[in-house]
């Protein structure tokens, strides 16, 4: 029996902001994780551990598997986009030292890139108000990160890693909306963890020596990443893609600098700057400007959007 607080925009936003809180804070999750392991290694015992939460919810939810190998095709390459490719490049990408900030901004561009490609072969049509408010959310995060930019620290390697990370997220987030729309999520996460693990575990072994120092700390990361991230938030956002705009929703990623931010604050005392501030108050305005749609002229039919 669906609930009518499902369909709800209450509910539609209480997803949002679920996902914008936990993926900025997955910023510092990982930078603790990646003090005890390298990036492949820390995303393989990530997984290892998320099929480990996953395996009891199955036994008792029991939710549809995918029917057709084609089906199961696109549910691993969406996988395979948004986890080993772009926590795979991310992580690598802080693992060989570019700085937050560099990271942050360029991540930062996955909205601006998602609204081309939805236009160009999706068929969405954004208005002039929406494009402002990519660009406007971009200046933002710009503005909330650069006293942590070091264009030093962005070495030939980093900047791959990066660039290969932005283009999984955003590959990965768009083929899962066009081509996974019934996939159970529980079940897809099943198995696009499996082929994760598959693809990363090698690369641990064979470049880092599946190197680890076992640490309280390390593990809470990965079960703050596991549960809150790779799980719940992933789930968040897709639930979100498959009920609105691809450009509104991943706008919300413009958000996440803002919670990593208030992080520094709260656990470290880093007082942000006044630009950083400033940043903060633009980007509002540039996701509000994307996410705002008008009452007077619904269209009957459609699913809710942000």
């Amino acid at each position: 029996m669906s609930l009518p607080f499902v369909h709800s925009r209450g509910y539609e936003a209480l997803l949002a902001w679920y996902f914008v809180t936990v993926w900025g804070s997955g910023f510092v999750a990982t930078k603790i994780g990646l003090q005890y392991a390298p990036p492949f290694t820390f995303l393989t015992l990530r997984f290892v551990f998320g099929l480990a939460c996953l395996v009891p919810i199955l036994l008792v939810m029991r939710p549809r598997f995918p029917r057709s190998r084609v089906e199961l095709g696109h549910v691993v390459t969406a996988g395979l986009l948004m986890h080993a490719v772009h926590l795979g490049g991310s992580h690598y990408t802080q693992y060989l030292g570019m700085s937050a900030g560099i990271t942050a901004l360029i991540l930062s561009a996955q909205p601006l890139i998602t609204a081309l490609v939805a236009v160009r072969w999706m068929g969405e049509r954004l208005m002039p108000r929406q494009w402002t408010g990519v660009a406007i959310g971009l200046a933002g995060v710009a503005l909330i990160v650069w006293h942590k930019v070091d264009v030093r620290e962005a070495t030939l390697g980093s900047l791959a890693a990066v660039t290969v990370s932005l283009v999984g997220v955003t590959a990965g987030t768009l083929y899962q909306r066009v081509f996974c729309p019934l996939a159970d999520l529980r079940s897809a996460a099943f198995i696009q963890f499996i082929v994760t693990i598959a693809a990363l575990a090698p690369l641990a072994w064979a470049v880092e020596g599946f190197a680890v120092t076992w640490a309280w700390p390390m593990l809470g990361a990965i079960a703050f990443l596991v549960i809150g991230a790779s799980i719940l938030a992933v789930s968040a956002l897709h639930t979100l893609m498959r009920r609105g705009q691809a450009t509104r929703v991943t706008s919300l990623i413009y958000l996440t600098p803002i919670f990593a931010v208030a992080l520094e604050l709260a656990m470290f005392g880093v007082m942000p700057s006044a630009l950083s501030l400033a940043g903060i108050a633009v980007t509002c305005g540039g996701v509000a400007l994307v996410a705002w749609r008008t009452v007077s002229s619904p269209r009957p039919g459609n699913a809710s959007t942000l």
